[in-house]
């Protein structure tokens, strides 16, 4: 018998690309994990959950702009002709690449059935595997927006929920009741606005438990609850490393598909130039293997398919037995069955490490012979259990584990950025507007704000990649904020078409509402009134 349960946690999230050109980056970026991530899960979940002989069960959560993406009909026409490029393409792979090339191209014709099928409707799909009992879906901040740096003024706080909450129940049909803190970021009394807003569990990294107070009797192994009545879960590093790490866990395992040598670079840009795309990329088209640790890209040897099936099923079954080993050893310890939370970022499974989807359906088809009993996240609630009541603490799943990653001499001149146009969004709100046009005029300055707040923005340049992309997307959204801000207090007049190609643009939200600045009430407010 079970001695305790897993629950897998998978954030599936991506920046709000929507105004990237045709055939940009940011488009690459949102079709490959179509491709390779949400669609490959997607038939994963469906065939478990049609085996009577499993119990699939995952918490997912699924961000408002990744919503809004899949949502978005004259983005998504343009993936079937992405993939159709692709394929061509691949028929210039070399010789001695041809089972690779052969196995991705079935792959890629998969998709494309796929897609049609659905005709493109993928939020249908996971409504429906939620209503199944095999998912548990939970939201996230409307853009991802990193909350312990949006604190100094809590309106924006609220506002990135109020809107997360209000999107997943416009595309999903049920308002969530968990949510995935962009980040795993944490601060005192961010539960306080969660509870404010109907959002009742959420994800922390272990230290988030650890260091809580009074510290947790059970550590990470079992859920705790704020004062507010929100409950938190912790990051097991055992039941993750296996997973996420390259180095030392499955990710990087010699038979694996490599991530990094892709046919993008390898073709000639001529022949790239002939099919539409204007410059060398990373395509999503991948056909060597991970070969060894250290192993230089150019001596990649060819990726073998085969191979690599039959190490995801030990892969899974060792996965388990692990699992079940942790479990049986913490139940000895425990006066309530144990359990086990791996929280990962959704696109490892696909997108970073191309055998993950298949990994899932092994650790499927494999759980109950393993004795190992997965859970969500919302289930675990849903038992008549007592849990300790204890604050959280101040954390994040970043580098160093609080907040340097996202605040530091890359990116921390965007923070003053922030307060400045959310302070002044809060002023104008509670001041008012007097005209339908300036109503129409702050609903989009709210939605600008909104997508200048992203998270992924701080990230990339903190990592140094596509720095200028990064800082060009925060500096548009701020301008069209203050732009959109002078028109409302000045009566600045905007160029003919302005405001239509921006609301085109950044569409996103149909239902915001500006009333979500509306001040919050002040310490001393609270104090005085009670």
């Amino acid at each position: 018998m079970a001695t305790g349960d897993l629950a897998l946690v998978l954030h599936a999230h991506l920046p709000y690309v929507r105004s990237g050109e045709p055939g940009s980056l940011e488009e690459d970026w949102y079709f490959q994990a179509l491709q390779e991530c949400y669609l490959p899960l997607l038939a994963v979940l469906e065939a478990a959950a049609q085996d009577r002989r499993q119990q699939p069960r995952l918490t997912l959560g699924l961000s408002p702009t990744l919503l809004s993406l899949l949502g978005d009909t004259e983005l998504n026409a343009r993936f079937l002709a992405w993939l159709e490029q692709r394929l061509q393409l691949l028929v210039q792979a070399p010789e001695s690449h041809a089972g690779a090339a052969m196995a991705l191209t079935r792959q890629l014709e998969g998709v494309i059935r796929q897609w049609e099928a659905c005709r493109g409707l993928l939020v249908p799909r996971f409504r429906q595997l939620e209503q199944l009992g095999v998912l548990d879906l939970i939201t996230c901040g409307a853009t991802h927006g990193y909350l312990p740096l949006l604190r100094q003024v809590p309106e924006a706080v609220r506002a990135q929920l109020l809107n997360a909450v209000r999107e997943h129940e416009r595309q999903l049909g049920a308002r969530p009741l968990g949510i995935w803190l962009p980040e795993c970021a944490y601060y005192e009394g961010l539960d306080q606005q969660l509870a404010a807003c109907g959002l009742r569990y959420t994800v922390l990294d272990g230290h988030g438990l650890l260091h809580a107070l009074p510290r947790p009797r059970y550590g990470v192994f079992a859920p705790i609850c704020s004062p507010t009545g929100v409950a938190f879960f912790g990051r097991d590093g055992n039941a993750t490393l296996p997973v996420w790490s390259a180095r030392e866990g499955y990710p990087g395992d010699g038979v694996y598909r490599e991530f990094h040598r892709d046919l993008g670079w390898d073709l000639p840009q001529e022949r790239l130039q002939e099919v539409g795309i204007t410059s060398p990329r990373p395509l999503g088209l991948k056909l060597h293997r991970v070969t060894g640790q250290g192993c230089p890209l150019d001596q990649k040897q060819p990726y073998d398919p085969e191979a690599a099936a039959m190490r995801v099923e030990e892969h899974a079954q060792a996965y388990l037995e692990g699992r079940r080993q942790e479990l049986a050893g913490l139940s000895h310890s425990m006066a309530q069955p144990p359990l086990l939370v791996a929280p990962f970022d959704a696109e490892l499974f696909g997108h970073w490490w191309f055998e993950g989807p298949q990994f899932l359906a092994a650790l499927f088809r494999q759980a109950e012979a393993a004795e190992v009993q997965l859970v969500s996240l919302r289930e675990v609630l849903a038992r008549d259990r007592t849990l300790q009541v204890c604050r959280p603490s101040p954390s994040s799943w970043g580098q160093g584990g609080y907040h340097t990653y996202w605040l530091n001499d890359t990116n921390a001149w965007v923070v003053p950025q922030w307060q400045r146009a959310s302070r002044a969004m809060v002023s104008r709100v509670n001041r008012g507007v007097r005209t339908a046009l300036q109503r129409q005029l702050l609903t989009q300055a709210g939605r600008e704000l909104l997508l200048a707040q992203s998270s992924d923005w701080s990230f990339i340049l903190r990592a140094g990649t596509t720095t200028d992309l990064a800082r060009q997307r925060i500096e548009r959204h701020l301008d069209r904020f203050w732009r959109l801000m002078d028109a409302i207090d000045r009566g600045t007049a905007l160029p003919e078409g302005w405001l239509q190609a921006v609301q085109r643009e950044d569409g996103l939200f149909p239902a915001l509402n500006a009333a979500d600045w509306v001040s919050l009430p002040s310490a001393a407010d609270l104090k005085a009134s009670t």
